[in-house]
């Protein structure tokens, strides 16, 4: 079920591209400001209980909807995790960016390439090189393509019916929303998001991170993983963006935008430094990954027929 469910979602999201920032990402967001204006009082313990009433509840209600509908009929349990994975799974909800930024370097319009990565990202691109703008398209289309896509179909898999992507995502939210607001590390009430999330993330980023060292540059990808990720900001990102960069033979880390002005970040990967060309190569590596878990997901469903 849980293949033809990605399947479905894949078709449906290339005929019908989801509207992810007006359906999903600001009700979310919404929600999450809702929950943090009656719960915070600064306090470790408000930002636990904020936490449980913001995810929890939404979690148990999909799977008392699952496992009533699942009893009426597969078919409509099945239609449940389509349209919950069509709400949280997708590659139109970055590729987009990706793709018109791409095309704008092979046109050599440097200006609508910044304007377009400044877009995406919401940080000034201004000044920025075609090097730099293709190194840190490459960096978040990698983040982009684990957030969106590998690490909800895991926790689609671990948990039963939709509930594990429900899960992933509200818990994404929250963290960035409650994690990276003005005065969040010193304020403990977003600590429990920031942790619970990590913890979330832990499976899925090195599950991410596995996948594209195999379809890639493998001893490239792996070293990279083993010694780099330590340096970057993110030390958990890291994981993905240093294996990705070591299946590509591509140098990324470099700029990294802080305020205002590009400076520099630990060095990912290894071999040239990237253009418009490393970019089209990053599409097929996220593919290739893409098809290694539907080909994991079937072992895995033809092993429970088999079972």
């Amino acid at each position: 079920m849980s293949l033809l469910s990605l399947i479905a979602v894949f078709l449906i999201e290339q005929l019908q591209p989801l509207n992810y920032r007006r359906l999903v990402a600001e009700p979310l967001a919404a929600w999450a400001d809702f929950i943090e204006s009656r719960c915070n009082a600064g306090g470790r313990h408000h930002g636990v209980l904020a936490w449980c009433l913001a995810v929890l509840p939404p979690v148990a209600l999909l799977a008392i909807v699952y496992v009533f509908l699942y009893r009426l009929s597969p078919i409509l349990a099945w239609v449940l995790n389509v349209g919950v994975l069509y709400l949280t799974v997708g590659f139109r909800q970055f590729s987009h960016h990706y793709t018109d930024i791409q095309l704008a370097l092979r046109l050599d319009d440097l200006p609508r390439a910044r304007e377009l990565l400044g877009e995406w990202i919401d940080r000034p691109t201004a000044g920025l090189g075609s090097e730099e703008i293709a190194r840190l398209t490459i960096e978040e289309a990698l983040a982009a393509s684990h957030r969106h896509v590998f690490a909800v179909l895991l926790w689609f898999v671990i948990l039963p019916g939709p509930c594990g992507a429900a899960l992933y995502r509200i818990a994404a939210v929250l963290r960035q929303r409650w994690g990276e607001a003005e005065g969040a590390t010193a304020n403990e009430f977003s600590l429990f998001a920031r942790r619970v999330f990590g913890i979330i993330d832990w499976l899925p980023l090195r599950a991410t991170a596995a996948a594209f060292a195999i379809v890639g540059d493998f001893e490239d990808a792996v070293y990279c993983w083993r010694t780099q990720p330590a340096h970057w900001p993110d030390r958990d990102l890291g994981i993905v963006l240093a294996s990705g960069a070591g299946a590509l033979g591509v140098q990324l880390g470099r700029p990294l935008i802080e305020g205002t002005e590009a400076a520099d970040s630990a060095e990912l990967g290894l071999g040239d430094p990237p253009d418009v060309d490393f970019m089209q190569s990053a599409v097929g590596l996220v593919w290739r990954a893409t098809v290694l878990w539907m080909l994991v997901l079937f072992l895995l469903g033809l092993a429970s027929l088999v079972g």
